[in-house]
């Protein structure tokens, strides 16, 4: 009998030591069927004294990717001709993120309109707009397809079923210091990166999908750190399932937040696979792991190596705090759109 799958999802924000709000924001609706898709989206506002309604505009970049979302799904819904894959790839590349960043600079001006700011209700658009910024990743996975979007920095991260890690919408070049694509640039759709990717075999699709705000990326001091994070992420997972690590996952995203500095969010979409006479999607795991050893930490440093008393001491991969300034941060963010 072949197994039955369930996706287990988490959404999970923590707010920056030292800042006053949290800027991120993020959604996981649905099951991955035909009639309800799988749907994660993170949006991170850009933060400080410039941007000061960037958690506004985090808010409905999230909710506007979930309503966009849902239209896709529904032209891949029963009924729908496979041909019309050919058209729908067009409209993930091009439509959907124009039609996105337009109605969320829509949303954001009529937003301003009913409660200006000092600049008054008739202030360049453009102005108003870079009040809002916010950068955003979503994905979208139904039978036979998986398909994502981003706009600025933050991460997907991917874990197939062979376990390799996987990040389909990394940059070529990564951006420079904090400058980033926001939806607040006048044609923000141009800068949009996709993903496509069919599956024919459902068997081989991903195990894992996972959505970040750059807070969590840059607590680690290399590309690897973080690749090994999700590895180990996915390992428990598969181990103990969602209901086994999710008292566990606000305290890994407050130690990431504690080094990044940062709004540390994920979201992510687990398959859980179980046979009909497996245990069912509601059970705990962690009856069964109740005696077995820990499996080792998602999160965080790895193990000291020996020393080498011939070698030179290295600097520290992280500057010490300024002891004037809680936790080394001096700002809420301070991200940049690019321009």
């Amino acid at each position: 009998m072949s197994p039955l799958a369930d996706w287990e999802t988490l959404f999970e924000s923590v707010q920056g030591l030292g800042k006053k709000l949290n800027q991120d924001r993020g959604r996981v609706k649905g099951t991955g069927s035909a009639e309800d898709p799988l749907i994660l989206t993170v949006a991170d506002g850009h933060g400080s004294a410039s941007y000061p309604r960037s958690d506004v505009g985090a808010h409905f970049a999230a909710a506007l990717f979930v309503d966009k979302g849902r239209e896709f799904g529904a032209c891949l819904g029963p009924g729908r001709p496979g041909g019309r894959l050919s058209r729908l790839h067009d409209y993930a590349r091009y439509e959907l993120p124009e039609r996105l960043v337009r109605d969320w600079q829509t949303e954001v001006w009529e937003h301003w309109r009913r409660q200006p700011g000092p600049e008054g209700a008739d202030a360049p658009r453009k102005d108003v707009l870079r009040l809002y910024g916010s950068t955003l990743v979503g994905a979208i996975l139904v039978p036979g397809l998986f398909v994502a979007w981003q706009l600025g920095d933050g991460e997907l991260t991917v874990v197939d079923e062979d376990g390799r890690v996987r990040l389909p919408l990394a940059p070529e070049q990564a951006e420079l210091g904090d400058e980033t694509a926001s939806l607040c640039l006048p044609e923000a759709w141009r800068l949009v990166r996709v993903h496509w990717e069919p599956l024919p075999d459902p068997e081989r699709g991903p195990r894992l999908l996972a959505l970040s705000t750059d807070g969590l990326s840059k607590s680690f001091a290399s590309d690897a750190g973080f690749t090994a994070f999700t590895a180990g992420l996915y390992e428990r997972l598969a181990g103990r399932g969602l209901p086994g690590i999710a008292d566990d996952v606000p305290r890994w995203l407050a130690e990431a937040s504690r080094h990044s500095g940062d709004d540390t969010t994920l979201a992510l979409a687990h398959r859980a696979e179980r046979g009909d006479d497996g245990p069912g999607p509601s059970a705990d795991p962690r009856t069964t792991w109740g005696a077995t050893p820990e499996a080792a930490r998602p999160w965080g440093p790895e193990p000291p190596a020996e020393p080498d008393p011939s070698a030179k001491p290295e600097p520290s991969a992280k500057p010490e705090p300024d002891p004037e300034v809680p936790d080394g941060t001096t700002n809420d963010d301070e991200e940049t759109e690019r321009r």
